[in-house]
């Protein structure tokens, strides 16, 4: 099928696909929330956290290509982006939370506070969102090169990350031979 943006389809068509990307971020949520509450954070070692920092990176990059991949590929590109977004974006905030958790555990003095999963994820949400209420706070030095790195990295995501998926967008929209280049 010919892509198509979202203002050009038949009203049923567009209401498929965004109920589509809806149920799909719906279901991408309640699998990345139910793996976090779910994964077992015991460690005390803590070299753990940087392992769990490792693989939560390179499950990020994989997901995102896959998104990417999606959106290239998909008749209706512009839903599958804000379909990627609602999944890599969350996925990025459960590496963190997952990492932050991580290092409370190994060590109790890391932040101003205990985390338990629901803090950890609270303090990652506030880092990215940039609102910062300060009730929780990187209290060690690797805390906060940790919390600075979210910081610059939360920067690329929602820089690089939407400009990659508007990009593989454009280009999926582009890849039809038949579209006039004022429709473009």
């Amino acid at each position: 099928m010919t892509p198509q943006r979202v203002s050009e389809m038949e009203q049923d068509r567009r209401r498929r696909a965004v109920l589509g990307a809806a149920v799909s971020i719906a279901l991408a949520w309640i699998v990345l929330a139910a793996v976090y509450y779910l994964l077992p954070i015991g460690s005390r070692y803590k070299g753990d956290a940087i392992a769990r920092a490792a693989v939560g990176a390179v499950l990020f990059v994989l997901v995102l290509l896959r998104q990417i991949r999606k959106v290239l590929k998909s008749d209706v590109p512009g839903v599958r982006a804000v379909e990627a977004l609602g999944v890599v974006i969350p996925l990025f905030l459960v590496v963190f939370a997952t990492t932050y958790l991580s290092m409370a555990v190994a060590s109790q003095s890391t932040f101003s506070q205990p985390l338990n999963h629901t803090k950890a994820l609270y303090f990652t949400i506030t880092v990215f969102s940039t609102v910062g209420f300060g009730d929780i706070t990187p209290k060690t030095d690797t805390a906060r090169l940790v919390v600075s790195i979210q910081m610059l990295l939360d920067l690329v995501v929602l820089g690089a990350v939407v400009q990659l998926l508007v990009k593989a967008t454009k280009a999926s929209l582009a890849r039809d031979p038949h579209r006039s280049s004022t429709q473009r």
